[in-house]
C-alpha cells in the first residue's frame, strides 16, 4: 500500500522489525466476551532490546491503576517466521 503523504511519516517504515510483542486476553475474561475470545494485538519492533524494553513497561503496573487491580493481559515475545 502507498503512502499518501510520505512527508509526515515520523519513523522509516521500511526498516524491518521482526521482534513483537503478542497482546491477548483470557478466554474467561469478561472483556473477551466483547472483544472475542480470538482477540489479539501485536506490535513489533526492529530490536530485541527494544522488544523487550516495551514489553517490561506493557507488563509492568500501570501508574493510575487502581490498589489491587491486577492487569489480564497476557504479553508474550514473538519472532517473526515463528
Amino acid at each position: 500500500m502507498d503512502i499518501a503523504h510520505s512527508h509526515n511519516l515520523n519513523m522509516d517504515l521500511t526498516v524491518p522489525k521482526p521482534f513483537g510483542i503478542r497482546v491477548t486476553l483470557p478466554r474467561t475474561d469478561t472483556f473477551a466476551q466483547l472483544l472475542g475470545t480470538d482477540w489479539e494485538r501485536v506490535h513489533w519492533y526492529a530490536t530485541a532490546q527494544e522488544r523487550d524494553r516495551a514489553l517490561k513497561e506493557m507488563a509492568s503496573e500501570h501508574l493510575y491503576s487502581r490498589r489491587g487491580d491486577v492487569p489480564r493481559l497476557r504479553f508474550e515475545p514473538i519472532e517473526r517466521g515463528s
